[in-house]
């Protein structure tokens, strides 16, 4: 029995991260999934902060399709990760006992595993180990996604050791394979492999014994491609593809597999951002100028040929009477022909002798910065499409276009500035804001704070946001 409350039953389940076993809730008089977790792989003992950190970022996610947690318990040195059962097989293991499926049979595993990562991703967590044996699917086709044991918030950075890749190696994307850390792209690409399997009855890479050389393929080589995908094909490619910026978002994974047959291709995520419309107070800037017409040609008439003469004649006279003017004034525009003994006085008086004081140019300030900052964050959560046009091009591309930076933004109910710190020098913000995030479904709301660290660019008196982290 396991902190005087639970009595382990057998073992239902063997990964990476540790034997998952049936229990019995005493108190609750129901069946619960017990976990040991906090074992760093590789490791001989227990990494208890890691433990902590696993149960509390699995908890967050209230989520019909993911494996829901109930406790975390200390039985000695050892922590116990609490879940829901699940009654049925892993995805890995319908495929073995039945063989592949057909793209009609997959899709609305698939789609229920994506709305579950969707709203992983807006929470601001990546499971980083999407794969078959992580997808249960229940007797009715319910589908639960599970172990989010080497997850981690996007915010938290030290659950990445230096050298360590993290997931199963045949459903890694190639820069997760490389190295790299996780991003929600990675999820992506991952759970495109999924559906690989799902179709192919085998993964998209066999790794066998040879982990390097596998990994070596993934990095390197061109994804795999079936040819028996059917209206799954343009999913695959999409999600499977080498360039994370290129791949859609989780929601536009749902959102396709949810269109069945009929779907389509959503438009991709990168799109050019809006010619800025034009600023009326400005004075600087020159409206468009129209082509000109190229000359007509016409051939010359001997009466135009007579006028030649005539022109240069008072071509000649003007230059004359400019260098007798010069000769007089010295060629001082200011000058007074009468203090030269000329017949003058006709200067004009009005002419302005100095041009008027530039404007000075703005510049960055730590409180324009912070203003910005608040006004970003209050219009992100009651317009995210205005707030998207608060950031850069290059930015709006690495949140996923719209669809990805929306996804995010519309579970936010709130997002209160609790501190900010501006360095108009290095064009940076550091902030701390306390998020209202929505709930799936009709659960509660949930509060979570994250710390963010902004760099901007300043044009024009005008800030825009472009970069994180």
């Amino acid at each position: 029995m396991i902190a005087g409350r639970y009595t382990l039953d057998r073992e239902i389940g063997r990964g990476g991260m540790g034997a998952v076993w049936l229990a019995r809730d005493e108190v609750l008089g129901r069946d619960v999934a017990v976990k040991r977790i906090g074992m760093v792989p590789g490791g001989g003992s227990p990494d208890l902060e890691r433990a902590e950190r696993e149960g509390r970022l699995a908890a967050r996610l209230n989520h019909p399709h993911v494996v829901a947690v109930f406790d975390l318990v200390h039985e000695g040195d050892e922590r116990w990760l609490v879940m829901e059962y699940v009654a049925g097989a892993t995805l890995a293991d319908l495929v073995r006992r039945d063989g592949a499926l057909t793209p009609d049979q997959a899709a609305p595993l698939m789609r229920q595993a994506a709305d579950a990562l969707t709203a992983a991703h807006g929470a601001g967590i990546v499971h980083r180990d999407v794969k078959p044996s992580n997808i249960l699917v229940t007797p009715d086709g319910q589908v639960k996604l599970s172990d989010f044991g080497i997850a981690r918030a996007e915010a938290d950075a030290s659950l990445t050791q230096t050298g360590l890749v993290t997931g199963s190696p045949a459903y890694l994307a190639p820069e997760v394979a490389s190295g790299s850390s996780a991003t929600d792209a990675s999820d992506v690409w991952s759970l495109g492999a999924t559906l690989f399997h799902a179709l192919a009855g085998e993964p998209p890479y066999d790794i066998g014994d040879n982990l390097m050389g596998g990994l070596y393929r993934i990095v390197n080589e061109d994804p795999p491609r079936l040819t028996t995908a059917g209206w799954m094909a343009p999913l695959l490619e999409s999600t499977m593809t080498r360039e994370p910026s290129a791949r859609w978002s989780m929601a536009q994974v749902r959102d396709y597999l949810a269109s069945g047959p009929s779907a389509r291709a959503p438009r991709p995520a990168v799109v050019p951002a809006p010619a800025p419309a034009p600023d009326p107070t400005r004075t600087d800037v020159l409206a468009p100028v129209p082509p000109v017409a190229p000359p007509v040609t016409e051939p010359r008439s001997p009466r135009r040929r007579r006028t030649v003469p005539i022109l240069v004649g008072l071509v000649v006279a003007v230059l004359l009477g400019i260098i007798g003017w010069v000769l007089i004034t010295g060629g001082d525009p200011e000058a007074d022909p009468a203090a030269n003994g000329g017949n003058g006085g006709n200067r004009p008086t009005d002419r302005a002798t100095t041009s008027a004081p530039a404007t000075p140019k703005p510049s960055p300030n730590a409180q324009d910065m912070e203003r910005f900052i608040s006004d970003y964050l209050a219009t992100a959560v009651s317009d995210p499409q205005t707030s998207f046009g608060m950031l850069t091009p290059e930015f709006q591309a690495e949140s996923g276009g719209i669809e990805g930076y929306r996804g995010f933004w519309d579970t936010i109910q709130s997002a209160d500035l609790r501190t900010v710190q501006a360095d108009p020098e290095a064009l940076t913000v550091a902030y701390t804001v306390d998020y209202t995030v929505e709930g799936p479904g009709n659960s509660p709301s949930r509060e979570s704070s994250s710390d963010v660290n902004l760099t901007l660019v300043f044009e024009d008196g005008t800030y825009k946001i472009a970069a994180e982290g």
